[in-house]
């Protein structure tokens, strides 16, 4: 089944803080907004999901991203990750009651169209997750059609998932399950292969993240 998915997303100057230090401090909200970019080329090249929802506390600041296909709304004030991905899934569920909404990290530079098309075929309109590669977090979580999402991001994610009801999806899907939330992180996506964006800003003096 075809999906909607939205992505919640830090400004850039305060995300990922276990990355800093992957690029020169100057760069490194250029580097969040480049793991941002690289990861929704290749989701919105994916004839299967219909809409991409960017949910962020400065739409502003994110405004870029627009060019790439995406919508950008505010997030609820003080509400949280979760409370953000409950509101975009409200708005996406508005336009398609009885469609499938995802959740979708933003962090994924080396993800492949490929992994999500396949990830939205096993998945067959049942709710379902793909954990991260340690299998603690989660990058992707479906819901069934017209059934709530449920997200219960944060640590132990993936467990909290399973536990709520959702399939954990078992093909390989290598590039969706390598999020970056640091630096050895980042060398782990770049051995699959970083996008443009991405491989772009690493330093020339650290070819091994390249």
């Amino acid at each position: 089944m075809d999906a909607d998915l939205v992505m919640p997303l830090k400004p850039p100057g305060t995300g990922k803080s276990r990355l800093r230090g992957a690029v020169a401090e100057h760069r490194h909200a250029e580097l969040v907004l480049a793991l941002a970019c690289d990861t929704l080329t290749a989701v919105t090249s994916v004839a299967r999901v219909r809409r991409v929802l960017v949910v962020t506390s400065d739409p502003a600041a994110l405004s870029e991203l627009a060019g790439l296909g995406v919508e950008l709304v505010a997030e609820p004030a003080g509400g949280g990750l979760n409370e953000a991905l409950r509101h975009g899934a409200e708005l996406l569920r508005a336009d398609a009651p009885d469609g499938v909404v995802g959740a979708l990290q933003a962090d994924l530079p080396a993800l492949r169209a490929v992994d999500l098309e396949q990830a939205l075929t096993e998945a067959a309109g049942r709710r379902a997750v793909v954990f991260d590669r340690q299998g603690t977090g989660t990058t992707l979580l479906l819901s069934a059609p017209g059934k709530p999402l449920d997200p219960r991001f944060g640590a132990g994610s993936a467990e909290l998932h399973r536990a709520s009801g959702a399939i954990p999806l078992t093909r390989a899907l290598p590039s969706l399950r390598s999020d970056v939330d640091t630096e050895d992180d980042l060398r782990h996506a770049a051995k699959l292969g970083l996008g443009k964006r991405t491989a772009a800003l690493l330093p020339a003096e650290r070819p091994q993240l390249r």
